[in-house]
């Protein structure tokens, strides 16, 4: 069997059997293929015939070119590729098994305060149909600390308006009902009479599931949320430098600045394991910390 099979065959796993969205997926070949390159590159065997020496030799490669957490996902793809093929009888070891990989860096989740949220929605312009598309799309953004990916999947038959909820497909298809808030649920209102139907009206293969559609009437893309944000903090000259992701990462840490339980962000995150969810805590002490030192009568520098 060829290299190139083997990878199909992957792939199709993957989507079929582990059901992971088409991103992920993507994500997995893409660091599968940079290893390949490598392979053909150092005139070494394909991927039937790798032997542990040349995993080892593989990690050093990427030293120097990528992140230590980089170089860990990319390792993680590939180790999973030859797990499967242990399954199918295509190799008898895992190769990757014994890797030593570098120690992930410890970087905390970017967030946006909430004087900075509150300022960056209030500055959006709403007189036009796309401002309120994107008002209506970042108010959800934060409201319900969603991912990009489950954010452009939405479709309008999710949106509960009775029960103030939303149903959302995260990593691997989990479904969870994450709360709306009453401002999120109007601008998605306002959005739906004044501006969707006039982007559906400019696309002839009318869609009429999805919830939010770009200025052509096409689904919104996951890159698309990052151009509109670019964009709108460009037009706020804003000195942020943030991603749509860091709205998600700003729901968690406000919510736990606030009081709310950790097992309950971790409900509404869609979280499988506490752990990743408890890298908001260290975010919330981080604050917490800079509150104290801010107020406090005797921690305050004096002159």
């Amino acid at each position: 069997m060829k290299a190139e099979d083997v990878v199909a065959q992957f792939e199709m796993y993957l989507s079929n059997e582990r059901n992971y969205s088409q991103n992920t997926s993507f994500a997995y070949l893409g660091d599968i293929n940079t290893f390949i390159s490598f392979l053909k590159q150092e005139e070494l065997p394909d991927l039937l015939h790798v032997t542990p020496r040349v995993s080892k030799f593989y990690v050093t490669y990427l030293y120097g070119k990528y992140t230590p957490g980089s170089i860990r996902r990319k390792i993680a793809s590939v180790k999973a590729l030859y797990k499967y093929m242990m399954r199918e009888n295509l190799v008898e070891v895992n190769p990757f098994d014994s890797t030593i990989l570098p120690k992930p860096a410890k970087k905390l989740p970017k967030f946006i305060y909430e004087e900075e949220m509150s300022a960056f929605l209030d500055h959006i312009d709403v007189s036009n149909p796309k401002g309120l598309r994107d008002i209506a799309l970042f108010e959800l953004l934060y409201g319900c600390g969603l991912r990009v990916s489950e954010l452009v999947s939405l479709k309008l038959s999710d949106l509960d308006y009775y029960n103030h909820t939303i149903r959302v497909f995260g990593k691997g298809s989990k479904e969870r009902i994450v709360p709306v808030h009453e401002v999120a649920l109007e601008r998605i209102q306002t959005y739906l009479k004044n501006s969707r139907t006039i982007f559906k009206s400019r696309n002839d293969e009318k869609d009429d599931f999805t919830l939010f559609l770009n200025f052509k009437g096409f689904p919104l893309t996951s890159r698309g949320v990052r151009d509109i944000l670019d964009k709108e903090l460009q037009r706020q000259e804003s000195m942020m430098k943030i991603s749509p992701h860091a709205f998600r990462h700003s729901f968690a840490t406000h919510l736990l600045n606030h009081g709310v339980d950790l097992r309950s962000v971790q409900e509404l995150l869609g979280h499988v394991s506490l752990s990743t969810t408890q890298i908001y805590t260290k975010v919330s002490k981080e604050r917490l910390k800079e509150i104290y030192q801010e107020t406090h009568p005797r921690a305050k520098k004096h002159d």
